[in-house]
């Protein structure tokens, strides 16, 4: 059986990160791109402007894409918090849950972020401040008619992520899968391990080689990494 694995972009991301590789031959799953609004295809619509918001519109397209199949959840960093909420929502709303949820390169809920003061920030200091935090520049913000496109989506996901309060919530019944690049200076291992306490059906942590922007030199050792995982979970699915 093959997976859907519903993939959220990071801060200011769109979907086309991940279209590359949604043929994955041999997988256990199929990469399904999740677009949010504010970029490239849906890119005169305005970005999210709550984590509420952004749930709800990532649990409608994720149920639509699912088509009926058995999905899981990936999302990196910002990404990581809306698919957390969006799984918080599916359960709350009784629709078809994921198999499970896999957070990558993100504090566990109740972790402070990190605050830019985002509101008061110029578009060059936001971009710079952004690639200091994450250790990571996008080739894309070199390009002055890019950077334009880019820095609106990224200043509305950063609002949200660095003003995330989960408050108090039960533990998931899905199962989360935790990764973390070894010399990330952004996610401490114990700020990852926390992700323990959200989950009621089991946890794990894996480590990988690299900073907070891991995959981004090798996206075939993420895959193969998710490969492991997802074809554990396929052979539990009766």
């Amino acid at each position: 059986m093959t997976i859907a694995l519903m993939c959220l972009p990071y801060a200011g991301a769109g979907a086309s990160l991940f279209r590359p590789w949604r043929e994955q031959p041999d997988r256990a799953f199929q990469v399904t791109p999740i677009q949010l609004p504010g970029r490239e295809e849906r890119f005169i619509e305005d970005p999210y402007s709550s984590v509420g918001e952004a749930a709800a519109g990532c649990a409608e397209r994720v149920t639509a894409a699912a088509q009926g199949r058995q999905f899981a959840l990936f999302g990196h960093s910002f990404g990581a918090v809306i698919a957390y909420e969006t799984a918080r929502l599916l359960v709350a709303d009784g629709a078809p849950l994921p198999q499970r949820l896999i957070v990558s390169g993100a504090a566990a809920p109740g972790v402070a972020r990190p605050y830019l003061g985002v509101d008061g920030l110029s578009d060059d200091e936001l971009v710079e401040r952004v690639g200091a935090l994450a250790g990571y520049d996008h080739e894309a913000f070199a390009d002055p008619d890019l950077r334009e496109l880019i820095v609106p989506a990224l200043r509305a996901d950063m609002a949200i992520n660095e003003t995330y309060r989960p408050g108090t919530v039960d533990p998931l019944p899905v199962p989360i899968t935790v990764l973390r690049g070894m010399d990330d200076d952004l996610v401490t291992r114990m700020d990852a391990e926390l992700w323990s306490g959200h989950t009621t059906a089991g946890y794990e942590l894996l480590d990988m080689p690299g900073g907070h922007m891991y995959f981004a030199e090798d996206w075939q050792g993420l895959w193969a990494k998710l490969d492991v995982v997802l074809r554990d979970v396929a052979r539990r699915l009766p």
